[in-house]
């Protein structure tokens, strides 16, 4: 499954294999509300088709209109800047007060962008340096802590995962917890011992490992940009990753289950000499309260708790599993939510 930032690299390749102009837009800078992040990215082509994103729709439009009419006449990035007045943030589609700064690139051989999609299709997190003067692109070994920079000579822009995530078990709910972490710029690892797991296994762009859990753990050498989800009701697997990932800075540590096997899990960690601080990280019943039942809403569930936990956000009791059970039983019955249930 390609990112989108994956997808605006094949698209600028290809282009460029053909013969076709394009351009390579990146979102450096926003004030206010603005519909997409610093380091979106969007390519255009010389008849205006796109690929990606770098706001709501107008600005594409804008850049679109400008293309078809000049065609792509840069011979140097340039710095854009939208929605500065309150009369161009009605007309590009900004929030009220929002502003957008782009630089739109025209690419070449000299864009290295062949090179940067072979270094994101191995999953390579690459630092590229863009010379706003000349075009000039640099590229080098990223570091997960760095951010988009931009002064007036340079552009730096990261490329590829930062975020790393160890699923402990190939079940079905690992595949759509795998697909959607993908989507989301997570370079996944999924440990599964049991060969009847591994057979069925069938994901593109996760590596799937057989050794023991804590073994992978050990071997990844986990940091503050990694999570790990023990997904498989096994002890002897769940318990050993667990146990190891908990001494880690992982930023989030978590196992599904129900109230009472995360309480007894808990009890199994204290017999494994961890202590108490360390045992509070973990994350047990997984998952916010939605009324998940299906494998791809549970993982949909998982991964909003373990993005909140990531940006920061804390949550309220009403939002954990057992909070949220617990105001759900003092509401009045919902038909329909029954009739789906005994389904």
């Amino acid at each position: 499954m390609d990112s989108i930032d994956l997808e605006v690299l094949h698209a600028c390749d290809q282009w460029l294999r053909a013969g076709q102009r394009c351009e390579y837009v990146t979102v450096v800078r926003t004030w206010g509300s603005s519909p997409r992040p610093e380091g979106a990215t969007m390519a255009i082509r010389e008849d205006g088709m796109v690929v990606g994103s770098v706001s709501g729709g107008c600005i594409e439009d804008d850049l679109i209109a400008a293309v078809r009419e000049k065609g792509i006449t840069r011979t140097a990035p340039e710095v854009l800047t939208y929605g500065i007045s309150a009369d161009e943030a009605h007309r590009f589609g900004l929030p009220c007060g929002g502003t957008i700064q782009l630089v739109v690139e025209p690419l070449g051989a000299h864009s290295r962008m062949d090179e940067l999609l072979a270094l994101a299709q191995r999953r390579v997190l690459t630092r590229r340096t863009l010379d706003l003067a000349t075009g000039a692109v640099e590229l080098a070994q990223g570091a997960a802590d760095e951010r988009l920079r931009m002064d007036k000579q340079q552009l730096l822009t990261l490329h590829g995962p930062r975020l790393r995530m160890l699923i402990i078990g190939a079940g079905q709910l690992s595949q759509f917890l795998a697909q959607i972490a993908v989507g989301l710029e997570y370079q996944v690892t999924v440990c599964d011992p049991r060969e009847e797991y591994r057979t069925s296994w069938n994901l593109p762009g996760v590596d799937l490992v057989h050794d023991m859990p804590d073994d992978v753990v050990l071997a990844m050498k986990l940091d503050n940009r990694s999570a790990v989800i023990a997904l498989t009701h096994d002890p002897k697997l769940d318990d050993m990753g667990l146990m190891e990932a908990l001494k880690t800075d992982a930023f989030y540590v978590g196992a599904i289950g129900s109230r009472v096997n995360n309480a007894r899990r808990r009890e199994r960690l204290r017999d494994l000499d961890l202590s108490e601080a360390q045992i509070a990280k973990l994350h047990g019943p997984i998952g916010i309260y939605i009324g998940s039942k299906t494998p791809y809403e549970i993982a949909v569930s998982i991964l909003a708790e373990l993005t909140a936990v990531k940006n920061g956000v804390p949550l309220p009791q009403q939002m954990t599993v057992e909070g949220g059970k617990a105001m759900m039983s003092d509401l009045p019955v919902n038909p329909l939510a029954d009739t789906r249930a005994a389904a």
